[in-house]
């Protein structure tokens, strides 16, 4: 059985994790991390301390109304992204420990083209 880092837990709640294939189970944030435990293996179990999460990065459809999945970015280890059965209540958790200007929202579908059309048209008027 995995041992977990947090002494006190302020919520659990039913999660998906994209990190490789698709795992389900559950999130619990505590005082000391962020844990993902799978429901089927044990062995598959994603604990993040806090003094690990660099950004946690979401993504906002429909003007906030609907959150579809967030990320978090550690310091050394990567990134990982989840969804979760309320992430509204989930991220209000995470913010009790991330400081919200580490909070940042993701960039739409056609703020990426934008940028991507930009960019191309700077290096090609970089090479003339």
């Amino acid at each position: 059985m995995v041992q977990s880092i947090n002494t006190k837990v302020d919520l659990v709640v039913d999660a998906t994790s994209y990190a490789g294939l698709t795992d389900y189970g559950k999130i619990m944030i505590g005082d000391k991390g962020f844990e993902f435990f799978n429901d089927r293996d044990v062995r598959k179990y994603i604990q993040i301390p806090w003094k690990e999460v660099d950004w946690v990065i979401v993504s906002v459809i429909f003007g906030g109304r609907w959150i579809p999945r967030y990320a978090i970015r550690t310091k050394r280890n990567g990134t990982f992204s989840f969804s979760s059965k309320n992430p509204k209540r989930t991220l209000r958790a995470i913010r009790e420990y991330v400081a919200p200007s580490h909070i940042v929202r993701s960039l739409g579908f056609f703020e990426v083209l934008g940028r991507s059309f930009r960019n191309l048209f700077a290096k090609f008027r970089h090479k003339l």
